[in-house]
């Protein structure tokens, strides 16, 4: 969603006027949309999600129909006719967030750190950094000091222990 927010915002700065007016109509839509999941504890549950349905019909009304002639508008309609049902999901599917902003808070260190380092030589290296950066994930995800993590494996590898777990937090 929030990908598909960035690329409306985008038709709002082209020098079309159609195209422009297409693309502020559907932020506003998009907007009003984020307003009302804001307003979830303040609202009937079946009115809240009769509304969300409605919000939802709007946006890919708009989206598709009346679009303007230029290429980023079709290519934006285009997009709500192939993927729009899939944008809006979670609108009926309990748990499901609107946005993958956890999934991009959980890499977001894998992405920093490949832009600030060298990165790796080979194979190993790669397969190093994968290990370790789910490992820095994980621990992070479960509230569980890395450190102790890797302190735990080194010990049970110089005893020929198990390694610890990354699947379940010890107690």
């Amino acid at each position: 969603m929030a990908h598909l927010i960035r690329d409306v915002k985008f038709l709002t700065t082209l020098p079309d006027r159609a195209t422009e007016t297409y693309g502020g109509i559907l932020l506003m839509l998009l907007r009003d949309l984020f307003a009302l999941l804001h307003r979830r504890d303040r609202m009937n549950p079946t009115t809240w999600q009769n509304a969300l349905h409605r919000k939802r019909d709007a946006i890919l009304a708009m989206a598709t129909y009346r679009v303007p002639p230029t290429a980023q508008a079709r290519a934006m309609a285009q997009r709500f006719r192939r993927h729009g049902p899939a944008y809006f999901e979670f609108i009926d599917a309990p748990g499901l967030a609107p946005t993958n902003n956890a999934a991009e808070q959980t890499i977001r260190f894998v992405v920093i750190d490949r832009h600030v380092t060298p990165g790796t030589r080979g194979p190993a290296g790669r397969a190093w950094c994968e290990r370790i950066w789910t490992v820095l994930a994980t621990c992070a995800q479960q509230g569980r000091p890395v450190f102790d993590y890797l302190v735990d494996t080194l010990d049970a590898a110089f005893t020929q222990h198990p390694a610890p777990s990354l699947l379940l937090k010890p107690d």
